[in-house]
């Protein structure tokens, strides 16, 4: 018979609480190992975080000197000469010290990336073929013209990634930018069928509607045995630029055309004459008629003015409108955004608004609308910006006037003296009689001006001519310009 064992009371409690004691050490070093683990998260967070922020900062300098580098190219004018016959191109984009690979390299130096400035390279390229030297891609580059910038940004210092043997940390970024000129975009041109020509719709046009007639060229310039329009500025079947080229170095060029803009109204009535025919279209190289302070000097071409519906932005304190059609003169002197001028509409397309003339407002004479307004904008009475087209690329100088003071006499690459207007198509029997008269856009100009006399009558400089055709009827390239800049690339 087994003898039964007697424990003593609280003896499994005891035993118990042993256990427990010894467990006490484990907890701890289960703390400590989820300490260092979410420290280490942490501190790979931060440094995650440090990295991402300096990728955001190095593409948006890539972004910024892309599009600068293509606005240089744009206002330069190098589509106007989309075969390069002037071999002018390298003086715009041939390498490092290149205006447009030096207008890169400051906008993405300007934006440090983590505090410090990062390297830029720039390239220049084609739908084939890319390169450091625009001039040697080929014809296909002055179709519209590419710019890739790359920001790279190395050594970049790290907080705790450095526990693991990395000391710093590469980031980098590319945008690539677009100067867009649908002057060449037909796809007869790159090789496919006709019909398919891009248009653009800039904003901030001045509303002056100027026939396709280039005053520089006498008409029927061309007598070979493929005989081209040379008079006009571009086109209307493909809208391709005529008379291509640079001046100074191809004469006749119209990249530097200098000529006088003056209304096609009898200064101080309507454009419409009261119990009489209408203004004649507007014309060029007029060699008759009776005008306020004389007849303009040739080449000259005329303008009507055109319909404007809405109010403008930033328009000068000094514009003040005068005449019957209250945002015309501020529509000369600031931005008017909102009226649309549809490059390749048809007059007979109902748009809203329609692109058409309005003569019930004469822009005309000494103190016009259109001369009041320009003269206003481009600061005149106080020191106007000016350009040199004696040699290119074309260099534009600050003057005592510019809104900023510390550019004065300083090259410049954007002035308010630079203003676009649309080209209608002419060639056709558009009824004049009726008003507003609406009328076919064909392309646009844009120009440097000079002046404004006190007749009204501008003279300006032929910086970049955009066509778009007849049968542009695929959604337009918006943008400031006529040879809009766009980037192209996703960020």
């Amino acid at each position: 018979m087994k003898t039964p064992v007697i424990r003593k009371p609280g003896s499994i409690a005891l035993l118990g609480s042993r256990s427990r004691r010894r467990e006490h050490g484990v907890t701890m070093i289960l703390v400590a190992l989820a300490m260092v683990a979410i420290i280490a998260m942490a501190a790979l967070s931060i440094d995650v975080i440090t990295l991402y922020l300096a990728r955001e900062e190095a593409q948006r300098a890539a972004d910024a000197a892309a599009l600068a580098a293509a606005r240089v190219i744009s206002i330069s004018g190098l589509t106007g000469d989309p075969a390069d016959t002037t071999t002018l191109w390298q003086t715009v984009c041939d390498g490092s010290t290149s205006p447009a690979s030096m207008a890169a390299t400051a906008v993405a130096t300007q934006s440090a990336v983590s505090g410090t400035a990062a390297t830029v390279n720039v390239t220049y390229s084609s739908a084939t073929s890319s390169s450091s030297n625009c001039a040697g891609i080929g014809p296909a580059f002055g179709v519209n013209p590419l710019v890739t910038v790359q920001v790279k940004r190395t050594n970049l210092p790290t907080f705790f990634s450095r526990i693991w043997g990395n000391t710093g940390n590469t980031v980098s970024a590319s945008a690539t930018a677009e100067a867009f000129n649908p002057s060449a975009s037909d796809a007869n041109i790159n090789g496919g069928a006709t019909g398919s020509v891009t248009p653009v719709q800039p904003s901030c046009v001045k509303p002056w509607m100027v026939p396709n007639s280039n005053p520089g060229h006498p008409l029927n310039c061309n007598t070979t045995s493929n005989p081209v329009a040379c008079d006009q500025f571009i086109s209307v079947a493909d809208g391709t630029i005529q008379n291509q080229g640079i001046q100074p170095i191809t004469a006749g060029g119209i990249i530097g055309d200098t000529f006088n803009l003056f209304a096609d109204c009898a200064p101080g009535s309507s454009c419409t004459l009261v119990g009489g025919p209408p203004v004649p279209p507007p014309q060029a190289n007029i060699t008759t008629g009776t005008f306020v302070g004389g007849l303009p000097a040739t080449p000259n071409l005329e303008y009507l003015p055109g319909l404007t519906s809405y109010s403008s932005v930033a328009v000068p304190s000094c514009s003040v409108s005068t005449g019957l059609v209250a945002d015309y003169e501020p529509a000369v002197a600031g931005c008017d955004q909102s009226t649309s001028y549809q490059c390749g509409v048809q007059s007979s397309v109902a748009v809203s608004p329609a692109n058409a003339v309005d003569r019930t407002e004469n822009p005309g004479g000494g103190t016009g609308d259109t001369a009041t307004g320009v003269a206003c904008l481009i600061n005149q009475s106080t020191g106007q910006d000016t350009i040199n087209t004696l040699s290119y690329p074309y260099q534009i100088t600050a003057g005592s006037g510019n809104p900023n003071a510390a550019l004065n006499g300083k090259v410049i690459s954007s002035s308010s003296s630079i203003m676009s207007f649309p080209i209608y198509d002419s060639g056709g029997t558009t009824d004049f009689s009726v008003n507003p008269t609406n009328v076919t856009i064909v392309g646009f100009l844009q120009v440097f001006v000079n002046s404004v006399d006190g007749s009204g009558n501008l003279n300006v400089t032929v910086l970049n001519v955009a066509g778009c055709g007849n049968n542009a009827t695929n959604r337009a390239v918006t943008g400031s310009s006529p040879v809009p800049i766009r980037l192209i690339t996703p960020p």
